[in-house]
């Protein structure tokens, strides 16, 4: 008996976990996996754009890409959101100007760009975006810019003279700018001016807003492709795949995983997420076999 007390003392007793806990926890973690999932979409998105440009013009990929997902999109956001839509179209500059600078401009200037330069650089240069909506934030939104900001616009504007000239910064005097990343320099100015009119624009369910803003993108870009012939179908089942891994991983999944992690996590700490694109972009096009050069591996922004 005296032996059985003794046993008893000696386990220390366990305080069960909390149920809020277990499904705080839970959420969390599903949070941070929906990052994941986002941003690898949005790297895909280069990879496999790279690809479908050979064989679809920009033009009728940005077209063909947001008419098929604008649907979706409409529906998520109904279930979803359940927005009130006399108040989202009164709106209607904002999402304009949003939808010509973002879901249009970015999204051209990105393919044409894929279309001169690989995947790889192309993320690259797109990861000094954070670094230049900070200088924009500070010129326009009167954002205080701190030395820890400042010293990090300058390494990231390091890293891309670096990536641009691969390595050679000197020669840039000479030979200038390709094409693919003057595209892709312009890409990154577009999608800032984006951010901070998004910014100053009135708060629309996100979801909605990108919704709205694929239905513009394909009413603006009808009419020029249609007075041309029509946009460039997929001709082979590999193009057809391309374009329908665009439409719906990046262009859909990753905005409804995005926004879904924002429900749980903060905005900043999620952003840092997004510096996992250059990461998830340079794995895949090491799995497809691309060799990257040193050039590029230094100048990544970290």
């Amino acid at each position: 008996m005296d032996s059985v007390e003794q046993d008893l003392k000696v386990q220390p007793s366990r305080t069960p976990e909390p149920p809020a806990v277990r499904v705080q926890g839970r959420k969390r973690l599903v949070a941070l996996l929906s990052l994941l999932g986002a941003t690898l979409f949005w790297a895909g998105n280069y990879v496999v754009g790279a690809g479908a440009v050979q064989s679809i013009d920009p033009l009728s990929l940005v077209f063909l890409r947001w008419a098929i997902a604008l649907v979706p999109l409409l529906v998520i956001a109904q279930l979803v959101e359940r927005p009130c839509w006399r108040s989202v179209l009164a709106a209607w500059p904002w999402l304009l100007a949003l939808s010509i600078c973002g879901l249009l401009g970015y999204n051209l200037l990105l393919y044409f760009a894929l279309a001169h330069t690989d995947a790889f650089n192309a993320s690259l240069i797109n990861a000094f975006n954070p670094a230049l909506i900070t200088l924009a934030a500070a010129l326009f939104l009167r954002e205080r810019l701190t030395p820890t900001a400042v010293a990090g616009v300058v390494t990231a504007l390091a890293g891309v003279l670096i990536v641009i000239s691969g390595g050679d910064v000197g020669k840039l005097a000479a030979t200038g700018f390709g094409t693919g990343e003057v595209l892709m320099v312009g890409a990154v100015v577009v999608w800032t001016a984006y951010t901070v009119i998004g910014r100053l624009a009135p708060k629309i369910p996100p979801i909605t807003a990108t919704a709205v803003q694929a239905a513009v993108a394909v009413a603006v870009l009808a009419p020029v492709r249609f007075a041309t012939g029509g946009p460039a179908l997929p001709a082979t089942g590999d193009a057809l795949a391309s374009l329908l891994f665009i439409a719906i991983f990046p262009s859909v999944l990753s905005y409804v995983l995005w926004n879904r992690a924002l429900t749980v996590l903060p905005a900043g700490g999620a952003g840092v997420f997004l510096n996992l694109i250059t990461v998830f972009t340079a794995v895949l096009t090491i799995l497809a076999g691309h060799v990257h050069t040193a050039a590029q591996l230094v100048g990544a922004p970290s």
